[in-house]
C-alpha cells in the first residue's frame, strides 16, 4: 500500500471515530480541525465518505438516522410548535409532514436550508421563546416541547394557519383535560397577547 493510500485511510478512520463523537454529524470548521480542506471534503462528498446534511454540516451515516435523533442533533436550542407540538403531547394523531420548530429569531436563517428533514421555523423573540418549554424525550435524543396551556395561546394566535377543524377538536380536548391549568392558560395568555380569544373561545367553559 503506498504512502498516499494510507495517509487516506487513516484520514478516514480518524474521521469516522471523529463522526462517531458526534453523533455522525459535524461542522465544517471542525473537519479542518482534522487538517481537511474545502477540495478534500468535496471530494470525499462525491465519493460518498461524507454526506452534506445543510450549510456547514457534514455527516457520516447521519441520513439513515430516524428524523427524531436529526432533528434534536440538528436544533438543541429550538422548540416543537405548533402541529408538531401537539403531535408529541398526543393531541394530534397524525404527524405532520414538516415539522415546526420556534426558535430565537436572532438564529441564522441558513440553518434551515436543508431538504431533509423538512423544517418550518417560527422567529420568536428571546424573551418567549422558552415560556412554558420542557425537555421530553425522542429515540435517541431529547428535545424541547410547549406545555399544553403554551400551544393552546399559541394556536389561537396563529389560528389563520391552521385547520379549524383541528384547533376547534383541540380547544374541546383542552377543556375536558382533567390536569389543565387555568391559572397558567391565562398567564400564557396576557403574556401572548390572546387574552380576548381565550375568553371569547373557551372563556364560557373554564
Amino acid at each position: 500500500m503506498g504512502k498516499i493510500q494510507e495517509k487516506r485511510e487513516a484520514l478516514i478512520e480518524k474521521l469516522s471515530q471523529e463522526m462517531e463523537a458526534n453523533g455522525g454529524l459535524m461542522r465544517t470548521s471542525q473537519l479542518y480541525e482534522l487538517s481537511m480542506d474545502y477540495r478534500k471534503i468535496r471530494q470525499f462528498v462525491e465519493e460518498g465518505i461524507l454526506e452534506r446534511i445543510k450549510s456547514g454540516y457534514y455527516g457520516m451515516g447521519f441520513l439513515r438516522k430516524s428524523q427524531e435523533s436529526m432533528i434534536s442533533e440538528l436544533f438543541p436550542d429550538g422548540v416543537l410548535y405548533l402541529e408538531t407540538a401537539l403531535f408529541y403531547r398526543g393531541y394530534l394523531k397524525t404527524k405532520p409532514v414538516c415539522w415546526q420548530i420556534a426558535v430565537d429569531k436572532n438564529t441564522s436563517k441558513s440553518r434551515f436550508k436543508m431538504n431533509y428533514p423538512p423544517v418550518k421555523p417560527y422567529y420568536l423573540e428571546p424573551d418567549v421563546l422558552m415560556l412554558g418549554a420542557e425537555k421530553i424525550s425522542m429515540e435517541e435524543g431529547n428535545m424541547f416541547v410547549y406545555n399544553i396551556e403554551r400551544l393552546i395561546c399559541d394556536c389561537l394566535k396563529f389560528e389563520e394557519k391552521l385547520d379549524r377543524t383541528m384547533l376547534q377538536q383541540l380547544l374541546r380536548q383542552y377543556i375536558e383535560e382533567p390536569q389543565k391549568d387555568i391559572q397558567k392558560l391565562l398567564e400564557y395568555a396576557r403574556i401572548r397577547r390572546v387574552t380576548q380569544k381565550i375568553q371569547n373561545r373557551i372563556g364560557v367553559w373554564l
